[in-house]
């Protein structure tokens, strides 16, 4: 019997990068709101109570960035300068320019905005096709943000962290070995009462009583205190999440972020779409689980090379899967960008709790392989 664990993290929206993700995708979905061509490569920086946004723009449209940001920070709860950000008091720097021609040259026409490796993931171990330890994070973390926000327990803040590490017996998630819950809190909340209200209000309405048992280990703060959060307590910058953004280490990553790139950044939309394959390869029953990798030059429509490991699961070798891939999807940037209909203003509802996973998005959707 193979027996190891595996530990995965992911963050709430109040988490410092994570702010800096969702204004840089709020700005994006501006954008196409108003030019569904818009050409958009924006990052965030938060430090203390200021807000940086520098990057490119090329679109038909304007965008007030600075009531924009104001409005997200206050929609995630930060008000309070002294403990974290005050979306009414913190100072916002805009520096934004235009795509640079050089780039527009090659994505004009169709072509990859930029080289780069993308990967996508899929496995039959949860009902949403993810690994289980970043799907347990994601669903811990969501419910942080849910009892602060419905008052459930009113004296938490925006700023908080999950992790959990899963015991798996030959590659079957068999129970939680650890939970660990960070959460950012108002100024004399006692140890213990955080730690009773965590398990009753999110660990206990999270997580199935069937992987929990005597021997796992269950961690709330354990400096002990966290008050300072925030931007306050550490900078943020976009980008700086990835793994929680895709498959908690369970997966190869490419190394390119997601947020505040519209979808001609193939770093962005080829990821999606090889979760999209990965994900309907597992659901048809070609295998259990699938990884597929990608290459794009810049300036080029065609993919420089496509690769599937199904790590011994799979039902037909693996050189006729992606023959199957290349004949049914169309992996130029174009090709995704249509098939996905990537030109909409959808990216705000990715920011949190992971981009894939969520059965509402495009790339999620089984269909017939």
């Amino acid at each position: 019997m193979k027996k190891y664990y595996f530990t995965s993290e992911s963050v709430t929206e109040g988490h410092p990068d994570k702010l800096c993700d969702y204004i840089s995708d709020s700005i994006l979905d501006s954008y196409l709101e108003q030019d569904k061509n818009a050409r958009v490569a924006v990052e965030t920086f938060a430090s203390g109570n200021k807000i940086t946004i520098a990057g490119q723009v090329t679109a038909d449209g304007e965008a007030n960035i600075e009531k924009l940001v104001r409005d997200k920070i206050k929609e995630i709860g930060f008000d309070n300068e002294k403990t974290d950000i005050d979306y009414r008091t913190c100072k916002i720097d805009i520096n934004i320019t235009k795509q640079s021609p050089d780039i527009a040259l090659g994505v004009d026409v169709g072509g990859a905005g930029d080289q780069g490796i993308m990967f996508g993931y899929a496995s039959d171990e949860t009902e949403e096709y993810m690994p289980y330890a970043i799907s347990m994070a994601h669903k811990l973390a969501k419910r942080l943000t849910e009892v602060r926000k419905d008052g459930i327990i009113d004296y938490l803040r925006p700023d908080g962290k999950t992790q959990v590490t899963v015991e798996y017996e030959d590659d079957i998630p068999k129970r939680i070995e650890t939970i660990l819950i960070s959460t950012q809190h108002l100024d004399g909340v006692s140890q213990e009462k955080l730690k009773q209200d965590i398990i009753r209000e999110v660990i206990n309405v999270v997580v199935p009583e069937n992987m929990i048992d005597e021997e796992t280990k269950i961690y709330v703060n354990p400096t002990g205190r966290f008050v300072i959060g925030g931007p306050l307590g550490d900078t943020g910058l976009t980008g700086r999440k990835i793994i929680v953004d895709t498959y908690g280490g369970y997966a190869r990553h490419g190394g390119g972020c997601f947020s505040g790139k519209d979808p001609s950044k193939v770093d962005r939309s080829g990821a999606y779409m090889l979760r999209h394959i990965a994900k309907n390869l597992v659901a048809n029953g070609y295998c259990k689980k699938c990884e597929i990798q990608i290459s794009y030059a810049i300036g080029m429509k065609e993919p420089l090379s496509l690769y599937i490991n199904t790590f011994g699961t799979g039902t037909k070798p693996e050189e006729e899967l992606v023959e199957l891939v290349k004949e049914k999807f169309d992996l130029t940037p174009d090709g995704i960008i249509n098939y996905l209909d990537l030109k909409r203003p959808i990216y705000e509802s990715t920011t949190n709790y992971g981009h894939f996973g969520k059965k509402d998005l495009p790339w999620e959707k089984i269909i017939k392989m």
